[in-house]
């Protein structure tokens, strides 16, 4: 059977058997010469035989592989070492509908016209380490529709050249399945989420998302971090992990049934009860699961307390509401929504909030805050608008409930205080505009974003990401008016070095994003981030005042590092926070590297989180010894992490981590006993009390009421305030400085000797150290490091000792590490150094023996 195709080769072919019959006739003629010898003769037949037995059995062989060839059901195509197709099967020619003479000789193109350049560059890399490459790709057919297919290549030799067999498995079936499935997941009013083996959330329907609270801004997987929630049982405690019905399903392998958890979001405040029936599903042959699928219901109204509605109907004839804190959930009276007239009666307190003016919104949240966190009753006055649009007043008056000492309800009453205003006011109506700048707004950016992203022709895109550096400094010793005037002639220029190059945006405090095309110039981003950076080149001027601020900025391109404005802004962000690292007004683009350094980051704050609950940590003690004579005065307690999976960690690969997250409030806590425990124990030892010098985070002193807590420690060990020396750097003198005043008042009350740590390196906030009721100073190893030799650190070592003489303050001095170095500090009247000259961070029991030599010689 003769399907009537050849490969282009195949022409040759056919001439070459038309010349193999020529000469088998030739041979046959030869054979009955008479003329020629009879055994001559012989051979010749037996050539003619041979020749013709070649002939057929290429022959058979030539209609065999056709017939396989056209019995493969999926299309098959042949194609060259450079993609160019040498033959197709029947099926490839019903799939593609298309005649064979329009694709033999043709670039694999013509069937896959979104085929990258350099596509067959990995197909033969595979091929060649003796693998077949698999791929999923689009197809299309003679009408310009396209259909999704599965390809798997293979390599052969043909004719002494490298030649792919391309076999291509339609997925148009399986992906209607697919999408079928999807729909059915969407329309359920349920709500369904997966995680994979590893318990990541991979996919969740629509009903998930709306009963967690998920909006369509953030990935599902980020959103349900275990740092964003609290999971527990129905008596109200803690449900360990290895409770949770998912991990228990993936551990166990069965089906988890109808449990009842509690889903309390720190964040939000709010406590949803969900009843969740966990699936695992197993791949085929698998004994373990690989993933598995939850379906929950939301029956938090099953467990409301019915008490809520009858204090509701006590309140007076005025409107009234009660708020669960924890589920968000708001109970209004009818009078109470006759006076917010909104299209819909507001079910939760952030949507009553929302009736409310921009300004009035934060006043409302700050006491609703309060009422929680301190039990404060409040009464305000507040704006809002109608669902009509017209203005109303409302008094709100709000606390918490009797007999609720947790304070997860609060009830109130609305009154209508609309007349007393004198006539309706109408709301300041958003606009797309930033208000203090005149750009255009976070809202109003994104917009922009996403629209050019969803318009191909102006899909090339890059988000340039700029931070000010130093904004907060010039903010907080100048004053909110020097940071707004700032603000709004950064925005000034940035819009002159901008031009007509893109869209600029004020993104939240002193963040700005520029948005510019490179479809028509790739070099655009770095240009324009070029031209912002020299815009900031000349001084900023306030009042009588002169600084300088530069920025920091970050680039990120569509498509290649993402397809989305929150992707696009996250990794220009993430690349602005680099250049900020490295150097500082610069530009930096985002890089793969750079998202691999962010999944470190995150790796060693997910272990650091857990470090203080697995004693992961330890301190060691550095001597603080007289620079003349070597004698131990004191120590710092340096903190040590030893964590299983990444080693041993020194502070500066942590610390920074703990700063940001906020982990270094605990974590600081934790030294600050540890310290105090381990100054027990050698004075119980008979060594006499130690004072040891521990390091506080500028977090624990905003954060927390750091003197209360000083305060116990010291009682629980029965030690005196002398015992302890407190650390700070120079970012806590411009941090707020009242509280500041106030907090190292109450600390030196208690005898506790108060540092300021590396002074010279930050902000040498002189008009608020000169204020603060401190003991001393700390010369930073920044500068000792360059003495005796470095004329500029010499300088600066002799204008901090010279502060500290004038103030009346104690000096040590950090990093002393050669003779040359304590003998410059001692004639500079530096009392007391710490450093390798003397000793590194010594275990508690080496530190103690040192001291018992030190005693031992003493008394001889």
């Amino acid at each position: 059977m003769s399907t009537g195709r050849q490969l282009p080769e195949e022409t040759s072919r056919l001439s070459a058997n038309d010349g193999t019959a020529q000469i088998a006739l030739a041979l046959d003629t030869a054979c009955r010469d008479l003329a020629i010898p009879a055994d001559v003769r012989l051979l010749l037949a037996a050539a003619r035989d041979a020749l013709r037995s070649a002939s057929n059995d290429a022959e058979t062989a030539r209609l065999r592989y056709h017939a396989l060839f056209d019995a493969v059901p999926d299309p098959v195509s042949i194609l060259d070492e450079r993609g160019i197709v040498l033959d197709l099967n029947k099926a490839g020619m019903s799939a593609y509908r298309r005649p064979r003479e329009e694709i033999i000789g043709q670039p694999i193109e013509v069937l896959n016209p979104d085929l990258p350049k350099g596509h067959l560059g990995p197909v033969w890399d595979t091929i060649n380490r003796g693998r077949t490459y698999v791929i999923e790709v689009t197809n299309m057919r003679a009408d310009g529709t396209r259909f999704p297919v599965e390809v798997h290549s293979a390599g052969f030799m043909h004719d002494g050249r490298k030649c792919l067999v391309a076999v291509a498995r339609d997925l148009s079936s399986r992906h209607e399945a697919e999408l079928r499935y999807r729909e059915l997941m969407e329309v359920i009013d349920k709500g369904i989420v997966v995680q994979d083996e590893f318990l990541n959330f991979t996919y969740g329907n629509s009903a998930a998302l709306r009963l967690l609270g998920i909006d369509g801004s953030e990935s599902l997987d980020e959103a349900m971090r275990l740092e964003h929630w609290m999971l527990v049982r129905e008596d109200g405690t803690v449900m360990p992990e290895a409770e949770y019905p998912a991990v228990r399903a993936m551990q166990e392998g069965r089906i988890i049934e109808s449990t009842l958890i509690g889903l309390y979001h720190r964040q939000r405040r709010q406590l949803s009860w969900l009843s969740v029936t966990v699936v695992p599903q197993f791949a085929a042959d698998a004994d373990k699961p690989h993933q598995v699928l939850s379906m929950f219901s939301d029956v938090t109204e099953l467990k409301r307390d019915s008490a809520l509605f009858d204090r509701v109907q006590a309140l007076a004839h005025i409107g009234g509401w009660e708020w669960d804190c924890t589920s968000d959930e708001l109970y209004l009276t009818d009078e109470s929504v006759r006076i917010l007239a909104q299209q819909a009666p507001p079910a939760t307190m952030l949507q009553m909030i929302d009736c409310l003016a921009a300004s009035d919104r934060l006043r409302l949240h700050a006491a609703l805050d309060l009422a929680i966190s301190e039990g404060r009753d409040f009464d305000l006055e507040l704006q809002g608008a109608r669902a009509d649009g017209h203005a109303f007043w409302v008094r709100v008056i709000g606390g918490g409930v009797p007999g609720d000492p947790a304070t997860s309800h609060l009830t109130g009453t609305l009154q209508d205080i609309t007349e007393l205003k004198h006539g309706e006011e109408t709301l300041r109506v958003q606009a797309r505009s930033d208000p203090l700048t005149g750009l255009m707004n976070r809202d109003a950016i994104l917009g922009e974003i996403s629209a050019r992203l969803a318009d191909p022709t102006q899909s090339g895109v890059a988000v340039l990401y700029i931070d000010l550096d130093r904004f907060k400094v010039v903010n907080d010793v100048l004053g909110h008016n020097a940071g707004d005037e700032l603000l709004t002639s950064a925005a000034r220029r940035i819009l002159r070095a901008v031009g007509t190059e893109g869209l600029i945006a004020r993104f939240g405090g002193d963040e700005f994003l520029v948005v510019c095309s490179t479809d028509d110039d790739p070099g655009r981003p770095e240009r324009v981030a070029d031209a912002i950076l020299d815009a900031f080149g000349d001084s900023f001027r306030f009042e009588k005042e002169e600084f300088a601020i530069t920025a920091s900025i970050g680039i990120a391109r569509a498509p290649e590092h993402g397809d989305r404005p929150q992707t696009l802004i996250h990794n220009a962000d993430a690349a602005m926070y680099d250049s900020k690292r490295r150097i500082r007004n610069g530009w930096q683009v985002f890089t793969p590297a750079l998202a691999q350094s962010q999944q470190d980051r995150l790796r060693v704050e997910t272990h650091l989180r857990r470090a203080t609950d697995n004693n992961e940590f330890h301190l060691v003690y550095q001597p603080q010894v007289a620079l003349k004579g070597g004698r131990i005065v004191a120590a710092e307690a340096l903190i040590r992490w030893q964590n299983r999976q990444l080693g041993e960690m020194r502070p500066d690969h942590f610390i920074g981590h703990a700063e940001t997250t906020g982990d270094i409030v605990r974590i600081g806590s934790w030294v600050l006993r540890e310290a105090c425990r381990q100054v027990a124990q050698w004075r119980d030892a008979g060594l006499g009390i130690v004072r040891v010098a521990v390091n506080v985070s500028y977090r624990q002193f905003l954060g927390d009421d750091l003197a209360d807590n000083v305060r116990g420690v010291l009682a629980e060990f029965d030690l005196p305030g002398t015992a302890l020396e407190l650390e700070f750097t120079e970012r806590v003198l411009i941090e707020d400085a009242p509280d500041t005043l106030r907090t190292f008042a109450r600390l030196r009350e208690q005898g506790v000797v108060l540092t300021i740590d590396d002074f010279g390196e930050g902000y040498s906030a002189l008009n608020y150290l000169r204020r603060l009721p401190i003991h001393g100073l700390k010369l930073s190893q920044l500068f000792v490091e360059g003495v005796p030799g470095n004329k500029s650190d010499v300088a600066v070592c002799q204008a901090v000792a010279g502060i500290a003489r004038s103030l009346g303050l104690g000096l040590v001095a950090e990093g002393v590490e050669s003779e040359q170095q304590r003998q410059f500090l001692l004639e500079m009247g530096v009392p007391i150094g710490q450093g390798f000259l003397f000793a590194p961070g010594l275990r508690p029991d080496e530190f103690a023996r040192r001291l018992g030599n030190q005693a031992t010689q003493t008394d001889a």
